[in-house]
């Protein structure tokens, strides 16, 4: 089998794209892959180093700079054009796009070649590149129920999960001692993205300070840019820990009663995978905002909390913390609902969808 993937910019994008080409690999022993990304973000970096074959093609995203539009207008077409020749010359079986805008000229040459193709939506609001190639599309799989009707003009949707958050299933698990705490004392961890926020450092300091006198502990990620200044001067009790990064997060996550997060497409998938409580605080500089919707999906099912980061204040963020942690039936509710929510075999469900359209 031979297939082109595309997905670019962020690892809400990539990485769902690397488990189902892990997934693949496992089912069809003679799986070629060509990977179609952008030029120069991450990705460009990341695929060649998973030894896969990576074309990279100049694109941006469309902004309020109209000389910038303008000129991506041009780029676009270029990227199309080089899109029809790779895909002639490589002959996939099918073009899987996971979102990101690079993904559109991608998607367009593969229809303009009669070649099947399929996308992946990781958030509950669709993105502008998906929305406007999804009636052409074979197959557009989705991570949340609520998105099924968000693609009212493609052939065939269907809820399959999102496949990162497998991967925290087969992490290898982390214990508290570890990482300097107590295995015997619930775990609360604090983490806002791999590079963490300077407004949720300065906010959440006396949630901190609260949480001292607290019958839990708690893991605070301040990203690696912002520890120093964090930790200046400041001196936290014996159960509160402060590190910059934690390289296998979902390790963690397996020996944590709770965690405070923002809310993009990896964390929700892994949080559904792991059955974890959280308390969302959605990041309000992304596209569509769409961390919000991700959140009030998981907080509308009753299988978790949110506070908006310009409501946020430690006070508040160290009562809904022991609201959850000490009120049973409200915490193994979520666990349930968080349970009913995900699922479990993403990436084997979409390879099935796959085969189905390949064999049609």
């Amino acid at each position: 089998m031979r297939i082109v993937v595309s997905a670019g910019g962020t690892g809400g994008h990539i990485y769902p794209a690397l488990a189902v080409i892990d997934r693949l690999k496992k089912e069809h022993n003679n799986l070629e892959v060509l990977y179609i990304g952008t030029h120069n973000r991450m990705e460009s970096e990341l695929i060649p180093k998973r030894n896969i074959r990576y074309e990279g093609i100049e694109i941006y995203g469309f902004s309020k700079n109209i000389m910038r539009d303008f000129k991506n207008v041009f780029l676009i077409k270029k990227g199309y054009d080089k899109c029809l020749k790779l895909l002639k010359k490589f002959k996939p079986d099918l073009v899987l796009g996971f979102g990101g805008y690079v993904t559109y000229p991608v998607l367009k040459a593969a229809k303009k070649l009669k070649i099947k193709t399929f996308l992946h939506e990781q958030n509950s609001v669709v993105g502008k590149t998906n929305k406007a190639l999804a009636k052409n599309t074979d197959l557009v799989c989705v991570s949340f129920l609520s998105t099924l009707n968000q693609f009212a003009k493609a052939k065939k949707v269907v809820f399959t999960g999102n496949p990162c958050g497998e991967a925290a299933l087969t992490m290898k698990k982390i214990k508290c001692s570890d990482v300097g705490l107590l295995d015997n004392k619930k775990l609360v961890i604090v983490v806002a993205g791999s590079l963490g926020s300077s407004t949720m450092n300065e906010k959440l300091k006396s949630f901190l300070t609260l949480s001292g006198k607290a019958n839990y502990q708690v893991l605070y990620i301040t990203g690696k840019g912002h520890y120093e200044e964090f930790i200046k001067e400041t001196k936290f009790k014996s159960n509160i820990k402060v590190v910059p990064y934690l390289d296998n997060l979902a390790g963690l996550m397996q020996s944590a009663s709770l965690i405070i997060t923002r809310a993009g497409a990896s964390t929700m998938s892994e949080i559904l995978a792991l059955s974890l409580p959280a308390i969302f605080v959605p990041s309000p500089y992304v596209a569509n905002n769409h961390q919000y919707y991700n959140a009030k999906e998981i907080v509308d099912n009753n299988a978790g909390m949110m506070i908006l980061e310009e409501d946020l204040d430690g006070a508040k963020l160290y009562q809904m913390v022991n609201e959850i942690l000490t009120d049973k039936q409200k915490y193994d509710i979520m666990k349930m609902n968080l349970k009913n929510l995900g699922k479990a075999d993403s990436s084997e469900v979409i390879v099935k969808e796959i085969e189905e359209i390949l064999h049609e």
